[in-house]
């Protein structure tokens, strides 16, 4: 399940997108403020402290890492990891720093999996809207759907294959400590941006409030 939630999620998204075709904006910021307090209350009750608990002295510079890596990874895919997404009306192809960007996102955030199972639910929740909104996006830029498919399986398969990285490869394993650190603060900067943008004019109401406690809720009983 590690490997296939996150995977099917994206495949979840890509399909709702094309035969569903939603274009509620109001219930996908409902479901993206829900994924992103999941996702940072995972990151504070999980992983946060097993981090500190390895005893390392630099871990925190190692998060802080995290949070400046995914700022410079946001300059390439201009927010789409946190369900921004800007272009022209007509894609003629895979706009490829998106797609390296995102992947490089996803690959990091699947790392962690192979030792905290229960963020591979995290993450899954978190790449539903995000999958949603980047292929409904595109359909609607009509890009071709061969492109289409090659960007949204190119995107399910990273975070697998971090999650095998990450319980298999010897240089990953020896610095998992870190590793894990950099993309907390990764989750960090994602989950609070996800949250504090997904509602227009950054005003809180009580339905997105209502869908934050959920998944601080649903996050803290895991």
């Amino acid at each position: 399940m590690n490997y296939l939630l996150p995977f099917l999620s994206v495949l979840l998204g890509y399909g709702i997108a094309l035969f569903v075709a939603p274009d509620n904006k109001k219930n996908l910021k409902l479901l993206l403020a829900f994924s992103g307090a999941f996702l940072l209350a995972l990151t504070v009750f999980h992983l946060l402290p097993a981090a500190y608990a390895a005893a390392n002295p630099s871990i925190g510079l190692f998060i802080m890492l995290g949070i400046l890596i995914q700022i410079v990874l946001e300059v390439a895919s201009k927010g789409a990891e946190h369900g921004h997404v800007h272009g022209h009306d007509s894609i003629s192809q895979i706009p490829w720093l998106l797609f390296l960007s995102l992947c490089i996102h996803a690959l990091l955030e699947g790392v962690p999996v192979s030792q905290h199972p229960t963020l591979a639910l995290g993450i899954a929740i978190h790449h539903l809207p995000i999958a949603i909104i980047l292929a409904t996006f595109f359909r609607k830029g009509n890009l071709n759907q061969t492109a289409l498919f090659v960007f949204m399986m190119g995107f399910a398969l990273m975070t697998p294959l971090g999650t095998f990285l990450g319980g298999s490869a010897p240089f990953i394993t020896q610095y998992s400590a870190q590793i894990t650190a950099v993309v907390i603060g990764i989750l960090f900067h994602i989950s609070s941006t996800i949250i504090f943008e997904s509602s227009e004019g950054h005003k809180f109401n009580i339905a997105k409030i209502s869908m934050i406690v959920l998944g601080i809720a649903l996050a803290y009983l895991l």
